[in-house]
């Protein structure tokens, strides 16, 4: 390799660093903030390996909804998250809220996720034309490429939004929602 090829490709290594190193940091912030009214939106979801009709309105008639967006079913934080989602859902019970997943992943691909990493214990929705996660500004990548950004959600009763974080790092995700949903119960 010639001196000019070898710092061009060191150039565009140094370049591809830096815009991971900008998605691995740019995760800090939801950007649909606290007081932010929630997007409604419909779409199909799966529980247990069966498809329905999720409608944030009709769930938030009954309580809080914690909304959580995630790359990609079957990954490995993916994976881990989900676990930590099921293993909590009675927590989230307690508090009167309501968990659903959301990403890109078609049906088909969210019933067998739903059934063997969610346990059957909380839907996951289809958002394949990437519109939800898109008025909820949780997109991550570009094109026919773009998936959910990791980014949770806390969705009052009333539609408003109390909270949002977003970081690729799955591990605090279930126990900040939690917080989260016991603040609004105690105000």
């Amino acid at each position: 390799m010639t001196m000019a090829k070898t710092w061009k490709f060191c150039a565009l290594a140094a370049a591809a660093l830096l815009v991971l190193a900008f998605i691995a940091i740019r995760p800090a912030f939801a950007s649909l903030k606290p007081g932010a009214t929630a997007p409604e939106f419909a779409t199909q979801a799966s529980l247990g390996g069966k498809v329905f009709n999720f409608d944030l309105k009709d769930a938030l008639a009954k309580g809080p909804v914690v909304l959580y967006f995630y790359p990609a079913a079957f990954t490995k934080g993916c994976t881990l998250e989900a676990h930590d989602f099921a293993e909590h859902i009675d927590d989230y019970k307690k508090l009167g809220a309501t968990v659903i997943g959301v990403s890109v992943d078609p049906i088909d691909t969210l019933n067998k996720f739903s059934v063997s990493e969610c346990r059957s214990k909380f839907p996951v929705a289809s958002d394949a034309t990437h519109k939800i996660s898109q008025a909820y500004d949780a997109t991550l990548g570009a094109g026919p490429a773009t998936l959910s950004n990791r980014t949770s959600y806390v969705i009052a009763p009333d539609g408003k939004i109390v909270y949002a974080y977003t970081a690729l790092d799955p591990s605090k995700h279930v126990a900040n929602t939690l917080q989260a949903l016991q603040k609004l119960k105690t105000p």
